[in-house]
């Protein structure tokens, strides 16, 4: 037995396990960033998985990831003996989420963890911004988002154990002026927590938002990452390790009496 399979059992075997339940991650193409994280810790705890990914955005970024990435990610996932599957999909179209969850029941069943981790961030400062820059921002990062919380309220079939979980970009901790349209999408994700977990709370889901703060997922310059991990009070920056455990957490038995919070996992800054 490897020792990420008995690190696998052993996680198994306490109250942060998920086995029998389906997860569906958004956005997991690289291996550096936090999806690829969560799909680890998830897999790890028992939960089948099913993600997304978008190559063309990824293209678009100076960081980039590798042709068989996405599903490289998942074959890691199931050598951890769950299933995982996932399919390129745009969430700019509004019909993709319906084809999301179509796709994940067809071949894990009911999804019973939506994780929406995909975004869309581009350098948009007050200057340049545009229109274009703005509803390209909302189409993933709100519309896109919410659009995916409704079809997984539509088809949970209720009970303890539904979970909903986003991520927050910490714009209401500090002002990130240069990233105007990413900051406007990523606040409303907040404002949505709030409102959408009181909403399904009789359903047996739980809503919730992670802010993790400056996570190096190998965007960061040089430069940055010198800087930021100096302004930490711990003197490092956030790993998507960090993200993907209290992922992990919010997900399991133990997380079912936090709901409508945004937490700040930021080690303390």
């Amino acid at each position: 037995m490897t020792q990420d399979r008995i690190a696998a059992y052993a996680i198994r075997n306490t109250q942060y396990a998920l086995t029998g339940r389906t997860a569906l991650i958004t956005g997991v193409s690289r291996r550096a960033g936090i999806g690829a994280a969560i799909v680890a810790a998830l897999a790890e705890a028992g939960a089948d998985i099913f993600t997304t990914w978008w190559r063309p955005y990824d293209a678009s970024m100076a960081w980039g990831s590798r042709d068989a990435e996405a599903e490289s990610i998942l074959a890691d996932a199931r050598s951890l003996g769950v299933r995982a599957v996932g399919i390129e999909a745009d969430l700019s179209d509004p019909a993709t989420p319906a084809r999301i969850f179509d796709a994940a029941e067809a071949a894990l069943g009911s999804v019973s963890i939506l994780v929406n981790n995909a975004t869309h961030s581009t350098h948009t400062p007050i200057e340049t911004l545009s229109a274009v820059e703005l509803d390209a921002h909302y189409a993933v990062n709100l519309r896109g988002t919410a659009l995916l919380c409704a079809e997984f309220v539509r088809r949970y079939p209720g009970g303890m154990g539904g979970r909903i979980i986003s991520f927050s970009s910490g714009q209401a901790v500090g002002p990130m002026p240069d990233e105007l349209a990413y900051i406007a999408t990523k606040g409303a994700i907040e404002a949505l927590t709030l409102s959408l977990s009181a909403a399904v709370a009789a359903k047996g889901i739980t809503v919730n938002a992670i802010d993790p703060g400056a996570t190096d997922t190998g965007w960061m310059t040089a430069e940055q990452q010198t800087l930021w991990a100096q302004e930490n009070p711990f003197g490092r920056l956030g790993t998507p390790a960090d993200a993907a455990r209290l992922v992990r957490f919010l997900a399991s038995g133990e997380g079912e009496w936090i709901t409508g919070q945004v937490i700040h996992s930021r080690g303390g800054r």
